[in-house]
Formats: C-alpha cells, sequence, structure tokens
C-alpha cells in the first residue's frame, strides 16, 4: 500500500541523504539532474553548488525548481520526497559560508550513513576545475510532499 509521508518524515529522508535529483526548466522543457545537496532543516533550505552551464542559467530565469530524494530497497519498500522551491544564488563571502555549511553537512551525513571519512568536496560531489568559480545556491523550500510504500 502506498501511502503520504508526514511532514516530519520528509524532513528525515532529506537530512539523511546527500543525492537528489533536481528539476528545472531549461529552453521551455523539463530538465532533471542528479545533484549533491545538503538540507539545512533549521532554516528549512537546500543548499548546493554547481560550475557555469545552462542548469544555472536556466535556473535564473525561471527560479521555480524541485528536488527528489528517494530510499528504494525494492520495487516494495520504498520513500520518495519532493520538495518545491525557490532558487536563489549567493555570491562572494555568503557564497562561502554555504559552501562551508553544505561540504560539512555532507560529510556528517556521509559519515553517520555510509561510515566513511571523507576530507575534500570533490570526494563525494561533482568537481569544478580549478579555474572555475562555484555557483553557490540554496532551494528555499515552499512545499514539500511524500510517499512510501512498505509491503
Amino acid at each position: 500500500m502506498i501511502t503520504t509521508l508526514e511532514t516530519k518524515e520528509c524532513h528525515f529522508i532529506l537530512e539523511n541523504n546527500y543525492i537528489g535529483h533536481l528539476g528545472y526548466i531549461f529552453q521551455n522543457k523539463p530538465f532533471v539532474v542528479p545533484i549533491t545537496y545538503y538540507f539545512d532543516a533549521k532554516e528549512n533550505q537546500i543548499i548546493c553548488y554547481s560550475g557555469e552551464g545552462h542548469k544555472i542559467q536556466s535556473m535564473r530565469k525561471n527560479n521555480q525548481v524541485s528536488l527528489q530524494v528517494a530510499e528504494i530497497a525494492s520495487v516494495n519498500n520504498w520513500k520518495s520526497v519532493l520538495a518545491h522551491g525557490t532558487f536563489q544564488l549567493f555570491f562572494g563571502n555568503e557564497a562561502k559560508a554555504y559552501l562551508h555549511e553544505f561540504s560539512l553537512g555532507v560529510k556528517h551525513v556521509i559519515t553517520e550513513k555510509e561510515h566513511q571519512t571523507v576530507n575534500f568536496i570533490s570526494d563525494f560531489s561533482s568537481k569544478i576545475y580549478k579555474d572555475e568559480t562555484p555557483f553557490v545556491f540554496i532551494i528555499k523550500i515552499e512545499d514539500i510532499t511524500g510517499k512510501k510504500r512498505i509491503h
């Protein structure tokens, strides 16, 4: 049977994972790409970063985005969360502070969930080329829903 997750269950899934699927619009078409994220429960927002590309350009044009996170054990045992929100880009010291929080947060999730020690963002997230400045952004969550099937 498929049931609806309560908000606290949705937050638990977001807090205990770090890979999701980012949804946005590019040239009037929906795109969904995997992305590393950190869920800041206190501020109810998702912190991410990316290199320059159509993802950042698209979200600047249309700031309504979504992030989907799933925990799938089997066809009859899964949970899925969909967070809708607003994209906000940061620069300078604010961006550095968010990137630091992202790094510490993801490291913590990996340590707790996977019992691994990671030292650098490049150990768990996409690589940014050395001459490229990452774009740091948040998704301010406006709506969150979730479903689960436990058989």
